[in-house]
């Protein structure tokens, strides 16, 4: 009788090679700690003074920002849990646009937090429990920590309450021309009409074109779009209002689909064979002419032989590869693409007031004008900088700017910034903590503690001495409530926080939501009036990330198990030795 070896567990379930690791292996602290490693590497760029991060990916492009979404999407990551975060900041970002930090930094500091809940004895389901009661509690408080909002879209002031905040995070310092020219495109796009209620805006309506040299202050926007290549023909400039048609197929003569041979027996059949193509383009490229037509755009290749006659014919073409280029093109022009060559029909063509080719930075760009106020749909802003990672980067502001339109759209509330909401939900989340029953208070406590991670960050990457910072602006929001009721309870408030504390606090008497983290560190106490600074975050944008931070973070706390299968791949061989007597590696 053989003796029967032990096996490891599930040994016949699964493939060999599969890897598990259970609770009892301290699944959910590993996950946690994964977690952490992404989270700390997001945490230091949130903010106006918020550090740049250099990401190579696997192509070896470098990229320099301190956008959450660009990073988590150039780095490969591979760990299941820390996917389930960058998969939360990635939908804020397509749904939003902006605070994909905060949404990767809140998920990391509510993970962490629960680690010490865990290692209390607390259940993962109680956390998760107590978390989504505080969610629910986050969402509805909001509402009533609204300071502001934006009244309507075509008017400047009203978009740049929004625009500039959300820029500045980006490009501190730059804010105010960036801000300037992100209105004035999408100003350029919106109905005049300010009686017409806006109820979409196509993000794709702002073009951006990044060209290299001189400095920001030459950018410039142009109402309608810019091809950064010249015409393909001795056409340059046309001055007048003309005509457009589009083509999405080769403007040449069409080939058969089967090959052919011809046999020609002297140099006049050589020739009559060339006229038939000569006169049929000839023939469509005079249709072309005759029915008003000035400019052709071309979306394939644009043979030899037709540009001759589209030259003589004194008519402009230009070549754009790229399909999503061409709808843009259409929605400037009012043309319909063409799939088939010829004169365009009247309702077909549309209309240009100006093209032109200019050299900008040594680049020669096409440019497309429209002059009238309601037929252009799309606008181009032309910025100019010294590198290229520094182009990127502010293209990626004017990207977050842009998006927060869509987020107006949904909502125009405002709420206060600079930290100063984020310490205002402690107070409130805990204060409801402490009526709520049971352990469940314990994650609900730990849930408003979270939300101190934005300020103190704030005052951390503005050099500011965070203990005594956020000490300061706890004291300002617990001595206004406290004034509304008596004022001796304000002064033993303010006396519990320190002394130097309550000579900062008690000349100024502001309103606690208005009341924030200064990162300009114009004031001696290091916090501000955010409201007339002008530093707002949208409510429908803070919302949605706390929904899916939240919801990021309790998915990772339902795991108690990690099973992986054996990857896909045959074995790796051995490297075999070279033919030939070769010293032996040392």
């Amino acid at each position: 009788m053989s003796l029967k070896l032990p096996q490891a567990p599930n040994a016949g379930l699964f493939k060999n090679g599969y890897q598990t690791y259970s609770s009892s292996d301290g699944a959910i602290v590993r996950n946690i700690q994964a977690c952490k490693e992404v989270t700390s590497m997001c945490l230091t760029s949130i903010g106006p003074c918020g550090r740049n991060k250099i990401i190579v990916n696997h192509l070896g492009k470098v990229f320099i920002t301190n956008d959450a979404a660009t990073m988590l999407k150039e780095l490969d990551v591979v760990h299941p849990a820390v996917k389930i975060l960058c998969m939360a900041s990635n939908q804020q970002e397509q749904e939003m646009g902006d605070l994909t930090n905060f949404v990767m930094i809140l998920a990391g500091e509510l993970l962490l937090l629960s680690e010490k809940l865990i290692n209390l004895g607390l259940q993962p389901i109680e956390v998760i429990n107590g978390y989504n009661l505080a969610k629910i509690f986050t969402i509805k408080e909001l509402d009533n920590l609204v300071v502001d909002e934006v009244k309507s879209l075509n008017d400047k002031n009203e978009l740049l309450k929004i625009i500039k905040p959300v820029i500045s995070s980006k490009q501190h310092g730059l804010e105010e021309l960036i801000s300037e020219l992100v209105v004035d495109a999408i100003l350029s796009v919106l109905p005049k009409n300010k009686n017409t209620k806006i109820t979409n805006f196509n993000v794709d309506s702002i073009r951006v074109v990044k060209i290299m040299g001189s400095s920001l202050e030459n950018s410039f926007i142009v109402k309608g779009m810019v091809f950064p290549r010249e015409p393909e023909g001795h056409i340059k400039k046309i001055n007048s209002k003309s005509k457009v048609a589009v083509y999405t197929c080769p403007i040449d003569i069409s080939t058969t689909e089967t090959k052919g041979t011809v046999l020609l027996h002297n140099a006049q059949e050589m020739l009559d064979f060339s006229t038939g193509e000569e006169q049929q383009l000839h023939q469509m490229v005079k249709e072309i002419h005759s029915s008003g037509v000035r400019v052709v755009i071309a979306g394939e290749a644009v043979g030899e032989l037709a540009l001759h006659y589209l030259n003589r014919f004194n008519i402009l073409v230009l070549k754009v590869p790229s399909k999503f280029d061409l709808r843009r093109i259409c929605r400037v022009c009012g043309a319909t693409p063409l799939p088939r060559l010829g004169a365009p029909m009247p309702e077909e063509a549309g209309t240009i007031d100006i093209v032109e080719t200019k050299e900008v930075g040594g680049d020669r760009v096409t440019i497309f004008k429209q002059n009238e106020e309601d037929i252009s749909k799309t606008a181009t802003i032309v910025i100019r900088g010294a590198t290229k990672n520094n182009l990127d980067d502010i293209e990626r502001a004017i990207d977050d700017g842009i998006n927060s339109v869509k987020g107006l759209l949904k909502d125009p509330r405002l709420l206060p910034g600079a930290g100063s909401s984020e310490i205002e939900l402690v107070g409130r989340i805990t204060a409801y903590g402490e009526k709520t029953p049971g352990l469940l208070q314990l994650a609900i406590k730990t849930f408003a503690k979270s939300f101190e991670v934005i300020p103190r960050t704030l005052a951390e990457t503005s050099g500011l001495d965070t203990s005594e910072v956020i000490s300061r602006l706890y004291a300002s929001h617990s001595k206004h409530k406290d004034s509304s009721t008596s004022t001796s309870t304000t002064t033993s408030t303010t006396e519990s926080a320190g002394s130097e504390i309550d000579a900062s606090v008690s000349d100024v008497d502001r309103d606690a939501l208005t009341y924030g983290i200064d990162c300009d560190s114009e004031s001696a106490d290091g916090l501000c009036d955010v409201v007339e600074k002008g530093i707002f975050d949208l409510l429908c944008s803070k919302k949605n990330a706390i929904n899916l931070a939240c919801d990021a973070a309790c998915t990772v706390l339902s795991v108690d198990q990690i099973i992986m299968a054996k990857r896909a791949g045959g074995p790796v061989m051995p490297q075999q030795p070279k033919p030939g007597n070769w010293d032996q590696d040392d």
